[in-house]
């Protein structure tokens, strides 16, 4: 009941605060409404707003559904895979646009609502930090909630920072834009550096404060903690040292990294598939929950196979299937490895079939046909309108629990991790190498994630140069972390985008003869296209407008 509670109050407290309302003749006391002295006066309800800055609103089409956004794209239709090399979206939903580089200003497609929806919670955040002392309530606590804000606030700032570079940084005040407009410098862009430097502080500060766990599983689950910060730090300094922002150094980033290793408070889950569909792993660090009966975007149809009622959705590349190694631990482009491009699933890192679906994958007690002529979950079967036009399915975050037909009301409880073990391990081992080259503690840390019991993937050879450790590190990535809203950014941090996402978005075309499959590459998605500009997001050009043209846009734009 507190959820659905909290839920409900945020909507009043969301639409009242932020609302100047002039008193006419009738002097009518809104009722859709919390004022603000009552907010100020029960410190449960102040909480319950901090607790709500987790999420935001929605503004615009196809983000969420029912229950309010959190930070990234995570749950929703168009997920952050399908605007790089891991995936497109089937029906397109203002993502083509981005993969085939004809991002504008005026055209954001599915970008668009960073810019203001980071600046709007920050904004919510800096309104709590400056009314926090005058709500009475215990000093511990009050320290906790600023930590939280503080936390939240630099998340937001992390978000605007990997998409446009250097950013406005508003310091505590609440700005308002009709008083503020004329503001001698409020819409100067900061140097990356300077935003990284104070999103960094603002972590470090909250990690003072904030829990090491949080104790109530059900008031506090999805609540910030000293390790969240700490981790959100270490990716922070990561992002700062590599060649697109160069603004900090390999070896602070390993030393952050390491500090969340040093708490030794989280570690590997042994099934790797699972790790994405209960919340009680210890690899979590950070992640959005989901309350029974708050609806959502039900993952099974909106991504499933069309033979089971599913509309394909985030359908991933060949790309992403190619990078996933054999069992042996060799690529598959290694002569030597013992891949059979007519047999292209078998002996593959067990993460591949924990990731994507494929044509004989097992799915629901059955399997996944993709193959023409016939094959149900093909242009041959029911719904061919959404079939995959890649030639795979997505299989990560999907829960078989939960129903593809009419799944409504029986909303998935699988949470969107933000924060994890293996991505913290994976930073410093990347880190680490380009501090100090490829020591032992680097093979460690990428074993550690290569070795987990369901993953069982070798060890790394022995004696490689820090080059080789850097494109094993940078491997191991794209397939660890697939579709979890990192390779969009990886791919430009470090400078190789205009390689990655100039290369066609491929598929697979399976065809069946005398029950005998055969596999032939295919362009799933025509034209796409990487340019320099690409590099970072443009600014919308309604916030250029707002800020009576005083806001730079982006080079390029």
């Amino acid at each position: 009941m507190k959820t659905i509670n909290i839920l409900i109050i945020s909507a009043l407290i969301l639409s009242g605060i932020f609302t100047s309302c002039k008193k006419d003749y009738l002097d009518i006391v809104p009722t859709d409404r919390i004022p603000e002295v009552t907010l100020l006066a029960d410190s449960a309800l102040f909480e319950i707003y901090v607790i709500n800055r987790y999420m935001s609103i929605r503004l615009q089409d196809k983000e969420g559904e029912g229950t309010l956004p959190g930070f990234g794209r995570g749950f929703e239709y168009a997920m952050w895979s399908s605007l790089s090399d891991e995936s497109i979206y089937n029906n397109d939903d203002n993502t083509w646009l981005v993969q085939r580089g004809q991002l504008a200003p005026e055209n954001t497609g599915i970008t668009g609502t960073i810019w203001g929806r980071s600046y709007r919670s920050i904004r919510e955040c800096n309104y709590a930090l400056g009314k926090i002392d005058s709500v009475q309530m215990s000093d511990g606590k009050r320290n906790t909630l600023r930590a939280e804000l503080r936390f939240i606030r630099a998340f937001r700032y992390h978000d605007l920072i990997r998409n446009y570079g250097g950013v406005v940084l508003m310091g505590d005040k609440v700005y308002n834009l009709e008083e503020d407009l004329a503001t001698s410098g409020l819409f100067t862009r900061s140097s990356i550096k300077e935003c990284l430097d104070y999103a960094i502080a603002e972590l470090d500060a909250a990690a003072q404060a904030l829990p090491a766990q949080n104790a109530d599983k059900t008031w506090d689950l999805g609540r910030a903690t000293k390790g969240a910060a700490l981790a959100l730090k270490a990716r922070l300094m990561l992002y700062a040292a590599s060649p697109l922002y160069n603004a900090g150094t390999w070896q602070a980033a390993a030393a952050a990294a390491k500090a969340v290793m040093d708490l030794n408070q989280y570690a590997l889950a042994a099934d790797y598939g699972k790790l994405f569909l209960t919340s009680g792993s210890n690899e979590i660090i950070f992640a959005r929950y989901f309350a029974v009966g708050a609806r959502h975007v039900c993952m099974e149809i909106a991504n499933g196979p069309n033979g089971y009622g599913g509309w394909a959705g985030n359908t991933p590349l060949q790309n992403l299937v190619d990078a996933y190694q054999m069992k042996n631990g060799k690529d598959i482009t290694d002569p030597t490895s013992g891949y059979n491009p007519q047999q292209p699933y078998a002996n593959r890192d067990n993460r591949l079939a924990a990731t994507i679906l494929y044509n004989g994958a097992s799915y629901r007690g059955s399997t996944v046909d993709i193959y023409t002529p016939g094959g149900k979950d093909s242009k041959d079967g029911p719904s061919n309108w959404n079939t995959t036009k890649t030639g795979y399915y997505l299989r990560k975050f999907m829960d078989d629990n939960n129903p593809i037909d009419n799944p409504w009301n029986v909303a998935g409880l699988q949470p969107w991790i933000y924060l994890r073990y293996a991505e913290v391990l994976l930073n410093y081992a990347e880190a680490q190498n380009e501090a100090a080259g490829p020591d032992a503690t680097v093979y460690n840390a990428v074993n550690q994630v290569r070795q987990r019991a369901s993953t069982a993937q070798p060890p790394l050879p022995a004696g490689l140069t820090q080059a080789a450790m850097r494109e094993a590190i940078r491997k191991e990535r794209q397939v660890e972390l697939a579709f979890e809203e990192h390779r969009f950014y990886d791919v430009r941090r470090w400078q190789i985008a205009n390689v990655t996402e100039n290369v066609p978005a491929y598929g697979i075309d399976v065809t069946r003869s005398n029950g005998v499959p055969s596999y032939t590459r295919k362009v799933a998605l025509s034209n796409r296209s990487f340019a320099n500009k690409h590099y970072w997001l443009p600014i919308p050009r309604s916030e250029i407008q707002s800020s009576n043209n005083k806001l730079t846009q982006n080079t390029g734009y």
